[in-house]
């Protein structure tokens, strides 16, 4: 280790060359690079799978070059970051879960986010949904009702730089009417019926994207949208499993 940094010492040129330290954290950027690349394969290849659900075999460019970008490994407890890149739900703490990747990629893209949009999010967890909004849209509003995960997820998105986020500890079913209406809304936890302060929330044009159900039972994600007069269109899309919707309602 001595000779090692012995040799760090002596390289001339700093800003031409890369330090000596920063070799192990290069290798770990590499494996998570390839992990990540993997993941959004994977995806693509559940997507065609489910296509007959979906009614198309491919989502939104812009939606799996936020999935490619965002680091997932970030949003997971340390010990399960060499598990972060796979297709599947994670234990984040407090009886909560990190959502598949395939699901976060499928709401994202069932909610159309545009360059100019206001989004709002109920259920926090982690964060990770939140950051990929982030990608796509000019705010997100994001609730938590458990403060020890909404806490750390504001942490972790100020930590990445995620400054088009706003996030607020509270009950999510009442939605965040101080900055309504919004463009898109995404639930990552399933009610047992689609919040009426949701909707109200909704700006018209707009779309919610919310799996409905029992708990602890398959329930439907299903797409809301608001028409210019009010009147709500919704459609399921495939049967998922979420946790509950928790609070006073």
């Amino acid at each position: 280790m001595r000779k090692y940094l012995q040799q760090c010492r002596s390289l001339v040129h700093l800003t031409a060359l890369i330090p000596c330290l920063s070799v192990p954290v290069l290798y770990a950027r590499e494996a998570y690079q390839e992990a990540r690349m993997q993941m959004v394969d994977e995806i693509q290849d559940m997507v065609r799978d489910t296509s007959e659900y979906l009614g198309k075999d491919s989502l939104s460019e812009r939606v799996m070059q936020a999935i490619a970008k965002v680091h997932r490994h970030e949003f997971v407890p340390e010990t399960l970051r060499p598990a972060a890149y796979e297709n599947r739900p994670l234990p984040i703490g407090e009886e909560q879960t990190i959502s598949q990747p395939y699901i976060v990629a499928l709401m994202t893209d069932l909610a159309d986010i545009q360059p100019d949009a206001r989004v709002l999010e109920v259920g926090t967890g982690s964060g990770y949904q939140a950051a990929i909004l982030a990608e796509l849209a000019l705010h997100v509003y994001t609730i938590e009702i458990i403060e020890p995960l909404g806490e750390r997820a504001r942490t972790t998105l100020a930590r990445l730089g995620y400054e088009n986020v706003s996030v607020r500890v509270g009950d999510g079913y009442h939605g965040w009417a101080e900055h309504a209406p919004f463009d898109a809304i995404l639930v990552t936890a399933a009610p047992e019926q689609v919040p009426q302060p949701l909707i109200d929330q909704l700006k018209p044009g707009g779309k919610l994207i919310i799996p409905v159900g029992s708990p602890y039972r398959t329930q439907s994600l299903k797409v809301l949208e608001k028409h210019a007069d009010g009147s709500i269109h919704t459609r399921d899309v495939l049967p998922v499993g979420f946790v509950p919707l928790t609070g006073d309602h």
